[in-house]
């Protein structure tokens, strides 16, 4: 396969998005009340929703590029035949805020090539927003019409910093995330616990909250928000376990400190 313009990838991740964000939508308003069933724990849950609208993409994607690789949250891992470009979706990001209709939730795909994260979309149906990048292209909203180049904030004072976080299914995990969280809120502005990764890094990268951080979270969980913040000019820092943490680049290193002294990073 011929190296792809990551616009182009950045457009089909978009359009793909928006469409898939508008079926659920319909979805959850039409049929009401959400059947679920679960995966690696109780708290882990996967609705009917969830592999409809991964269904959804695959065809989207794989039918516009039908040699490349796919790695979806519900379907797993695929190798295409053209190995160098991959799809990277997760379908409803924030199923639990789906399942109980809180906003919460996005579509989130990205397109990878050789490794790399070169385009992304994340749909926040609930409030139409698109959030969008390509690699060395900069990002973007689209809210009602109304585009907007995305940027972290300036923040430089932990104390004024709003900070967004999630917590891992596992209880137990869940448990030690507690207690962490609790040395941190006060030394910052605030916490939020949004439930949903993507929509925290676009969040970062938008400018409404100054940091986040996580950890235990999955490459489709990370890769399109991840992309979008960076693109935005935040910084953001991946390690292997799966830990996150993203801020405006003033904030970086004392939020990096402080979260590692009160244990909130393994």
């Amino acid at each position: 396969m011929t190296t792809p313009d990551a616009q182009a990838l950045t457009a089909i991740c978009s359009a793909t998005a928006r469409e898939v964000g508008s079926h659920l939508l319909r979805w959850r308003r039409e049929r009401g009340s959400v059947a679920s069933d679960t995966k690696s724990g109780p708290t882990d849950v996967v609705t009917a929703a969830d592999r409809e609208a991964e269904e959804m993409v695959r065809d989207r994607l794989l039918s516009a590029y039908p040699d490349a690789g796919w790695w979806g949250e519900e379907s797993g891992r695929a190798v295409g035949t053209g190995a160098d470009l991959e799809w990277v979706v997760d379908p409803i990001d924030g199923t639990v805020n789906f399942l109980y209709g809180l906003p919460g939730w996005a579509v989130s795909i990205a397109a990878v090539w050789r490794g790399d994260v070169v385009g992304a979309a994340v749909m926040v149906p609930s409030v139409a927003t698109l959030f969008s990048a390509s690699q060395g292209m900069g990002a973007w909203s689209d809210e009602d019409g109304a585009r907007r180049r995305l940027r972290p904030t300036e923040c430089t004072d932990l104390t004024q910093a709003l900070i967004a976080t999630g917590f891992a299914y596992d209880a137990s995990v869940r448990t030690r995330q507690g207690v962490a969280a609790g040395q941190l809120v006060g030394r910052v502005r605030d916490i939020r616990r949004a439930g949903a990764a993507a929509v925290d890094l676009c969040s970062v990268a938008a400018g409404r909250v100054d940091a986040y951080f996580e950890t235990g979270l999955q490459p489709w969980d990370l890769a399109a928000g991840g992309l979008i913040a960076r693109e935005a000019g935040a910084v953001v820092s991946e390690r292997s376990d799966g830990t996150v943490v993203a801020s405006g680049p003033a904030l970086a290193p004392q939020l990096e400190a402080l979260l590692t002294e009160v244990g909130a990073l393994p």
